[in-house]
């Protein structure tokens, strides 16, 4: 596939090109700073834009097969930028007739799972009250994406942790995973890969955990 990655110098982005361009597709990496991409490889594109204009961003999803973003709040205080920025990716996207379109949001901002018992209700419950700026926005921009006339996919991912792939976790269309406590970046980016072309997850939610 020919794929769009946007938050590409970030956690979770860099591991979304790294493994795209492992398994064979053509990604365009959209950045701020190109010095801060690590990640080389034969199938790479790296288009250095402003995010705050649609028109400077649409030649990088022109003709894309999907775009996956990893943009967000790197802390309590960037909160307003997944909104934001995501909100410029979706005029670019809508300008060029490009559909597929999944974004990165957290577990708390989705349904809390059945099963979960009272210790994880109250932990997404404090996390959520910490973190009550950050959410909000990711609450936003998953708005603004089901508004959008993408066809959206939001990945919702629990505590994130610097580990290497497994491959082995949990998804939960329109969901989460019961005791879904931790997953790391790297499973979250295979995910997001996997669910591209799983038209199940066309306009869902899906909980990813391990």
């Amino acid at each position: 596939m020919n794929l769009t990655v946007f938050g590409a110098t970030g956690g979770i982005g860099q591991e979304i090109v790294q493994q795209a361009l492992a398994a064979g597709h053509r990604v365009t990496a959209v950045v701020r700073d190109p010095a801060r991409l690590t990640v080389a490889g034969p199938g790479l594109e790296v288009f250095r834009a402003d995010l705050r204009d649609p028109e400077a961003v649409r030649p990088a999803v022109a003709g894309r097969d999907a775009v996956l973003s990893g943009l967000g709040a790197r802390s309590r205080k960037d909160a307003g930028v997944a909104t934001r920025l995501t909100r410029t990716v979706l005029g670019a996207m809508e300008a060029e007739g490009v559909r597929r379109l999944l974004v990165v949001s957290a577990g708390p901002v989705g349904p809390e799972p059945a099963g979960d018992g009272l210790l994880d209700r109250t932990a997404r419950r404090l996390v959520s009250a910490v973190l009550k700026d950050v959410y909000a926005d990711l609450r936003a921009m998953e708005a603004e994406v089901a508004r959008s006339a993408t066809d959206w996919t939001v990945v919702r991912p629990p505590r994130l942790q610097d580990k290497p792939l497994t491959g082995t976790y949990r998804t939960v269309i329109g969901g989460f995973p019961p005791h879904g406590r931790f997953i790391a970046r790297a499973d979250v980016a295979h995910a997001m890969l996997a669910l591209t072309d799983d038209p199940a997850a066309v306009k869902q939610g899906v909980g990813v955990a391990y």
